[in-house]
């Protein structure tokens, strides 16, 4: 759902490589593709995983070729590529592995395709056609475990790479200044996937008993119509908004999502959780009223006895419900973006919500008959 960063400095002294290293840690960038040799230097400026070659990296690469740039030369057959049989080898002993190929023609793009159903990450970089391979790829190994990168040189490039077939590639691959690496990851960053969303009506509320309600504690600032989706079923979350209103009675805590009943499930990035499970540090996903994602990190999860209220709607001919703090500072997002507190809503009262069609086993989705009621 997030867009990967890599930096690149595979290429570069180790002093050309520490300012490009500090940028990709200063812009959030996922991980670095370097020599290992930089692995022990790259972790002293701070925490990151590291992708290349021998002992000491996080992830092993291989196709780079010796000089970088992922040359290494086809095989006459190309089941016989001797990176798709150390790819294999190494994903065998269960480590994490990439791939690096340089489009250079249509049997670079097959293999590039074979390695894709190997390796847990596809780099690509191509050379006078970019988008047409790019295309290629996504759709042949869509419904794989591989996340696609795409090697970008600008801010425009890595906009093209990210939404070609409306999917996109996973990420892109960056080798520029600091200055550059740092402009590119925030143009990466508003490239928020959208989720969809849809109006739902309000069927009926009525009071649950006490019960232990969670709330999430951010590492991140919201607005009013945004939050987090949240439900009783997988399969249809509501957009609970943050508290990020002022009210009369309390002051606005905008890091905040008091999110419901302990049992329920809240979406976090590809996967649902429960909201029992959640601690301090664990990855969460914000969602404004158009869809927009973004990532945040839960900072404190506060479980305590509150009074609930059960909440049921329906969407699309399909029920959807939450059980909720009965307190009128927890609010869901009218189909307009405004809010609505649960101690305000009644029977007809439009709200946003994510229905799914497919069923959910361990937070995944999977395409098999789940009933939830």
């Amino acid at each position: 759902m997030s867009k990967l960063v890599w930096v690149d400095v595979f290429q570069d002294s180790w002093s050309e490589a520490k300012d490009k290293v500090t940028a990709a840690l200063e812009s959030g960038a996922d991980a670095i593709l370097a020599n290992a040799e930089f692995s022990d230097r790259i972790r002293e400026l701070g925490k990151i995983k590291v992708a290349g070659f021998g002992s000491g990296v996080d992830i092993l690469t291989v196709g780079i070729g010796s000089e970088g740039d992922g040359t290494t030369p086809l095989p006459e057959k190309l089941q016989d590529s001797k990176d798709l049989a150390r790819a294999k080898e190494l994903k065998k002993k269960g480590k994490p592995v990439a791939a690096f190929v340089s489009l250079q023609g249509k049997e670079y793009e097959r293999l590039a395709a074979m390695l894709g159903k190997v390796c847990d990450h596809l780099i690509i970089e191509g050379k006078d056609w970019k988008v047409i391979p790019l295309e290629n790829l996504i759709a042949e190994l869509q419904g794989s475990h591989v996340k696609i990168i795409a090697r970008a040189e600008s801010a425009e490039e890595a906009s093209v790479a990210l939404q070609t077939l409306e999917k996109g590639a996973d990420g892109i691959l960056v080798r520029a200044s600091p200055a550059k690496i740092k402009s590119i990851a925030k143009a990466v960053a508003s490239k928020r996937e959208k989720l969809s969303l849809m109006a739902a009506t309000i069927k009926d509320i009525k009071e649950a008993g006490m019960g232990d309600r969670v709330c999430i504690d951010t590492c991140s600032l919201m607005r009013p119509g945004e939050g987090m989706l949240i439900g009783n079923q997988s399969g249809g979350l509501f957009l609970i908004q943050s508290e990020a209103e002022e009210s009369p009675y309390v002051a606005s805590r905008p890091f905040r999502v008091n999110a419901g009943a302990v049992h329920e499930y809240v979406l976090v990035d590809e996967k649902t959780r429960y909201l029992s499970e959640l601690k301090s540090g664990d990855p969460a996903l914000i969602i404004d009223k158009d869809g927009e994602a973004r990532k945040a990190t839960v900072g404190r999860v506060k479980i305590e006895r509150r009074p609930l209220l059960y909440v049921e709607a329906e969407a699309d001919g399909k029920p959807v419900s939450a059980i909720l703090q009965n307190a009128e500072t927890i609010k869901l997002v009218g189909a307009d973006g405004g809010s609505i507190p649960v101690t305000k809503l009644k029977a007809g009262d439009k709200v946003l919500v994510r229905v799914e069609s497919t069923g959910r086993h361990f937070g995944m989705k999977i395409d098999e008959t789940i009933i939830e009621k």
